[in-house]
């Protein structure tokens, strides 16, 4: 593939609901495009997009996969995302590196809840963006009832700049709103259109012009004089309309049909941004703190952004990037500015989905990968090693559903350690740490399917297998009074015995407080060398309480009085005798359990709150506060955890994908005796 200035090149994330017919669009393109030479689909597991064993077997985009193609004069580096919401990281990585995206959305079924939620991402990063309506051939599609759905559920700045030519079987192509022109089938043959459909163009390009001649006042004052304007008046206000984020063009079409493909081309060409067009770049010297302009400019000094890695057992890591200025050669070195330290550049090479074209160089604007670099992560930034700078990195999703991860046999424990980290590496928004409490390692995702997708994944390429159960909630233990324990641990067993002999006083503590040890010993009732080992026994026992044997906490013990005998008094004795007394002063001060409540911050659609609400009552919870913004309601609330398990699957299901949440520990507090029961029972 040829190098291309900034100015030719356009990046643009394909986005939609899982499986609205973006990968046979992204295949369709890559088909009229040249850049492949037979038409694959999903189905069979023949895409250039979904090439991943995991990808295949499930039929659906796990990961975002680059497919350059060129388009008269231009290369695309198209960025297909998976549509299924447990992969939204995928799209926040994709986004964060285009310029423009294509929002596919299904004209059988319309808006759905992944189309939503994508948009909210295209929101957020302000990308100018097109519709396409795809499945104009299936049945049930309706084009004007999908263009009513994306206008009241997405925004009604969305106008089409193409109507459909009949529907479902019937689909014959597609009408130009601007030229007033019908295109037929896969060919584009010009064809007449029927009168009828000729008057409903007529009425949909008039909303068109009157939308778009208001990004230009000279237009304006035209079009208000009843001045006519050219179609080439419109097609530059169509361009500095969606650029400027005031207009979504919608367009049409059947991927599997190839109607609609080449004029989309055209569309992406005309309409959306090249990097040189979306202009500079804001980075940070991470010597001064200070912020610069990166220029899109190929003289300048190189600055790119990793977004992708790949952890493959046989070729080893891939990282994708983007070039955002200067320009990156083959077998050189560059600065990574995150990790403060030089990266060896190899061959340069571009995908096209799982397969490698190598390039020399490529230059500002551009999309390419590299493989083995050895200290390289996602959202990292490499630079020229004389001008140090790191841009923005990628925000993923918050991993809200957390899973403990058991190697099956002793062999995968040995393994495991290594390749949970190499998972991680791939797929920066899955979390992983170690609960010191239960002593489990937690893996966190998405959802459900996240965290299977890394089970599978383990055993796939790195072949551990582990299995996935639901956290243990770290329980506590505390004592609601206070109390004393006196004990004498004494062994006779011939030679030297064991003496130990310990009076302890129990005092429960607020919430919060920890676990203290402290000593009153007067007159030497013990000796000095004896206290450690006191405190070293009270130390173990109270990681194993009396009620259920969890730890203890909100406690203070003091060692108050004691006895020793000159023979036969030794540090495990004492050691014993202090495990002992804090046992019995356990049992004595009324124990009881202690479990975390979490703080959880819930964004749901205001339709939801009253669901959402009586959900949490039946979780013990109870809400804190709750702050209207827009069309959506933030419910601040408290809830066990060990009713939150489960939550980022109950929230989907009963806001049907719709409502998000944060969680963070907040406080221990008291079990309720009919909830404690059965916990002690358990245990």
């Amino acid at each position: 593939m040829n190098s291309y200035r900034a100015d030719k090149i356009r990046n643009v994330a394909l986005l939609s609901h899982y499986g609205a017919g973006k990968t046979s669009l992204a295949e369709a393109m890559l088909f009229a495009s040249g850049a492949i030479k037979r038409l694959g689909n999903v189905e069979d597991g023949t895409t250039a997009s979904d090439h991943d064993p995991g990808e295949i077997e499930h039929h659906m985009s796990m990961n975002l996969s680059v497919l350059p193609q060129e388009w008269k004069g231009n290369k695309l580096n198209l960025i297909d995302t998976p549509g299924y919401l447990d992969f939204a990281g995928e799209v926040k990585s994709a986004l964060r590196v285009c310029e423009a995206a294509i929002v596919v959305v299904c004209a059988a079924s319309a808006v759905e809840v992944g189309t939503e939620q994508v948009w909210s991402y295209a929101e957020e990063t302000k990308v100018p963006r097109l519709i396409f309506i795809s499945k104009m051939d299936r049945d049930n599609a309706d084009f004007f009832r999908t263009l009513e759905e994306i206008q009241a559920k997405l925004a009604a700045r969305c106008l089409p700049v193409q109507l459909p030519v009949g529907a479902q079987s019937d689909f014959q192509g597609i009408i130009d709103l601007v030229t007033m022109k019908g295109y037929s089938d896969s060919t584009s043959k010009e064809v007449e259109l029927p009168p009828k459909l000729m008057e409903q163009a007529k009425s949909y390009r008039e909303k068109l012009v009157e939308a778009v001649v208001e990004v230009d006042d000279e237009l304006i004052a035209k079009y208000l004089e009843g001045e006519e304007i050219s179609n080439e008046e419109i097609f530059g206000a169509i361009k500095q309309a969606t650029v400027a984020g005031k207009l979504v063009p919608i367009f049409t079409g059947s991927a599997l049909r190839n109607i609609g493909i080449s004029p989309l081309f055209d569309a992406i060409g005309s309409y959306l941004p090249s990097p040189e067009e979306a202009g500079a770049t804001v980075a940070v010297n991470p010597a001064s703190g200070d912020e610069e302009e990166v220029k899109p400019e190929a003289g300048a000094p190189l600055s790119s952004l990793i977004f992708k890695t790949t952890a493959d057992p046989f070729t080893g890591k891939v990282s994708c990037f983007r070039v955002y200025s200067g320009a990156i050669s083959g077998n050189s070195q560059v600065w990574n500015a995150n990790k403060n330290s030089m990266e060896r550049i190899g061959q340069l090479f571009t995908l096209l989905g799982k397969n490698q074209h190598t390039v020399e160089q490529l230059t500002a604007g551009d999309i390419g990968a590299v493989a083995k670099l050895s200290l390289t992560t996602t959202g990292d930034t490499v630079c020229a090693p004389e001008h140090h700078v790191t841009l923005k990195g990628i925000e993923f999703p918050q991993a809200n559903l957390g899973m403990a991860i058991q190697p099956q046999t002793k062999a995968d424990l040995d393994k495991m350690s290594t390749v949970l980290p190499r998972i991680c590496e791939e797929d920066p928004s899955l979390k992983i740490h170690r609960d010191p409490d239960t002593k489990e390692t937690i893996v966190s995702g998405i959802g459900d399917s996240h965290l299977e997708m890394v089970k599978e994944r383990m055993h796939r390429k790195f072949g551990v297998k582990v299995k996935l159960e639901p956290p243990k909630v770290p329980y506590k233990e505390t004592i609601t009074l206070s109390t004393k324990a006196e004990y004498k641990h004494r062994k006779q067993s011939g030679g030297h015995g064991q003496y130990g002999h310990v009076f302890l006083e129990l005092e429960p503590l607020p919430r919060g407080s920890g676990f203290e040890f402290a000593r009153k010993i007067v007159g030497g009732a013990i000796p000095k060398n004896y206290i450690p080992s006191v405190e070293k026994g009270v130390n173990e026992a109270k990681n194993k309480g009396v009620l259920a044997g969890y730890s203890v906490d909100d406690v203070k013990v003091t060692l108050y009085d004691g006895s020793f005998h000159p023979v036969d008094s030794a540090d495990i004795a004492f050691k014993i005798a202090g495990m002992q007394a804090l046992k019995k002063g356990l049992a004595q001060g009324h124990p009881v359990l202690l479990e975390p409540v979490m703080n959880i911050s819930i964004i749901v659609p205001e339709t939801y709150t009253g669901d959402i609400v009586g959900d949490l009552n039946t979780k013990r919870g109870r809400v804190v506060g709750m702050n209207p913004e827009g069309k959506f309601n933030i419910i601040q609330a408290q809830a066990p955890y060990a009713e939150l398990l489960r939550y980022a699957t109950d929230l989907r299901s009963m806001t049907q994908g719709r409502g998000n949440f944060t969680m963070e520990p907040g406080h221990y507090q008291e079990v309720p005796a009919h909830v404690s029961q059965k916990i002690i029972d358990g245990n």
